[in-house]
């Protein structure tokens, strides 16, 4: 096989990034961040970029007879959602920390799928007392069960930025430290949605060719 000329057919087309707004609160936060990391991501220029939020997929409590991995999901909202990740090349997820973990109706949004997640890379962007720093770690775990490719940098909107944008009507855009934290794990997430595409797609065309 020419590996010089599949890497130029599979890298033409950017990967396709889904940010997926971890949070449907009334009142919630997440989507301060959402749509600045999103800003952030597109003049990095190597991905397309896509908002997702979970509020226009109202997904019921897991209530499926088991995981999508073995039987079919019978919600008609969870046939939809599974085909909504199924059209993204990786993820960047935001996320608050409740006691300690990430928010319910995003583990709930994860657990909804399993294939659709398969060998893409997750990306995180968590806010609260240390930065949601304890539910993106749990988030991790999760992701490497679905067979997804988590990084290693993450942005982290600590308490004491947190607050200043709450109460004292700063912007995200205002903390370059937040921005340098952002621009590195893009920077790695490009990489995996580079080279986790290009598995994929070489292994779809292997199992045509077979």
């Amino acid at each position: 096989m020419d590996t010089t000329k599949f890497a130029q057919e599979t890298t033409m087309s950017k990967p396709k990034i889904a940010i997926v707004i971890g949070s449907t609160r009334q009142n919630r936060f997440g989507d301060k961040p959402a749509a600045w990391i999103a800003e952030i991501a597109r003049e990095h220029g190597e991905l397309d970029i896509e908002i997702v939020d979970l509020r226009d997929h109202p997904l019921p409590f897991f209530d499926e007879v088991g995981s999508s991995l073995y039987v079919p999901s019978q919600s008609e909202e969870a046939q939809r959602w599974q085909k909504k990740v199924a059209g993204f090349d990786g993820f960047i997820f935001t996320t608050a920390e409740y006691n300690r973990g990430p928010t319910a109706v995003l583990k709930n949004a994860l657990d909804y799928a399993y294939t659709e997640w398969n060998r893409k890379p997750a990306a995180f962007v968590g806010y609260g007392g240390v930065g949601g720093a304890r539910a993106i770690e749990q988030l991790r775990l999760h992701a490497v069960e679905l067979q997804m490719a988590p990084t290693r940098n993450a942005v982290h909107v600590a308490w004491g930025d947190f607050i200043q944008i709450m109460q004292q009507g700063k912007k995200l855009e205002e903390f370059e430290h937040l921005r340098q934290a952002a621009v590195t794990m893009l920077d790695e997430l490009v990489w995996w949605a580079k080279v986790l595409k290009a598995a994929r797609e070489n292994d779809a065309k292997m199992a045509q060719a077979a």
